[in-house]
């Protein structure tokens, strides 16, 4: 029931399916929610998003790298993993992802449901494996219950998991904006310091690859054009995916959708505000030097990016049976 309201609250302010266009000639466009939703299928996701015992330790959960109290994402540079162990790039922000080309800095999960069972099986990350996340399921009543009553079927698989995962993550659009309200016709949305920092976004080229319902998310792109950006962190980027060298330090362009929440920025967490991301976008990636007074306006205008926080009740998990495994505790 309550997501059932959160849907209607969403279509309440204008920006359902059917919301009128953004101009043809502003790249950005206004951000709706998504269709055809289960929402006992959506139920079920996001109790297992917020199940820290689909982790080896009973600890982490999806939620504790893409906070969705934090923007979706855990405001560390790397994230923790398993043990302790410190993951090799930034959680970028689980907000509006079902908009992503792809899912993953690199690119390597075609969509969420592929992703979703990628850190369950990460010996870095939740440490766990599939076969054993789905036997901690099945000993848990209230699970195989709900598992049943979406599914039809008497026995859980990793496939319905991860389903039920994604048609969660598919519900955290984040629409209403200011910019989206501008976008619609609300003239007095933005102020004039903010609408000269749209006017230096567009015309100083950052368009060309934050555009779109999310500014971002739908191309891959080199980190370092002009100049070579200099960086502590291993990850190759696509090139890890396609073992291509043209490929190495091209990294999914991120949306820029609530980035005020999302510090710190890039794939290894590099910058820690935005006035910092902006400046080394702004020469690594187009070969200019913003004042700071140009700065000040772009960043002015991204934090107008900001839509409605994903808003609902805490799931209540069903309880562990006396046959349910127990965590193994890390130590550091």
């Amino acid at each position: 029931m309550r997501l059932q309201i959160l849907v209607a609250s969403i279509v309440a302010v204008g920006i359902s399916a059917s919301a009128a266009a953004a101009p043809a000639d502003e790249p950005i466009q206004v951000i709706k929610p998504a269709a055809n939703i289960n929402l006992g299928l959506v139920d079920l996701g996001k109790k297992l998003y917020f199940d820290p015992r689909l982790s080896k330790s009973g600890f982490i959960s999806c939620n504790s790298c893409h906070n969705l109290s934090m923007g979706g994402t855990d405001n560390i540079p790397t994230s923790i993993g398993d043990k302790w162990q410190q993951g090799p790039i930034n959680s970028p922000t689980v907000l509006n992802s079902s908009l992503n080309l792809a899912q993953f800095w690199d690119g390597r999960a075609a969509d969420l449901k592929e992703q979703a069972g990628g850190p369950i099986a990460n010996p870095g990350e939740m440490g766990f494996s599939h076969t054993l996340a789905v036997q901690v399921l099945e000993t848990i009543p209230g699970y195989v219950r709900e598992f049943r009553q979406v599914f039809g079927k008497d026995k859980i698989d990793i496939d319905q998991v991860t389903l039920a995962i994604a048609e969660f993550e598919k519900t955290l659009v984040t629409p209403n904006s200011r910019f989206d309200q501008w976008l619609l016709g609300k003239t007095d949305a933005l102020s004039e310091n903010e609408l000269a920092g749209y006017t230096l976004f567009k015309e100083s080229g950052c368009v060309a690859c934050h555009n779109g319902e999310a500014v971002g998310g739908n191309s891959f792109q080199k980190m370092g054009i002009v100049e070579p950006y200099k960086t502590k962190a291993t990850a190759g980027g696509r090139a890890d995916v396609t073992g291509k060298d043209a490929d190495r330090f091209n990294f999914k362009v991120p949306t820029l959708r609530n980035v005020e929440l999302t510090y710190p920025y890039f794939h290894d967490g590099a910058a820690n505000t935005l006035a910092e991301a902006v400046d080394i976008m702004g020469r690594l990636q187009l070969g200019k030097k913003f004042t700071d007074a140009e700065n000040a306006k772009i960043v002015a205008f991204l934090k107008t990016l900001t839509g409605d926080q994903p808003s609902f009740a805490l799931p209540i998990l069903p309880p562990s049976s006396d046959t349910t495994p127990r965590p193994q505790p890390f130590s550091k």
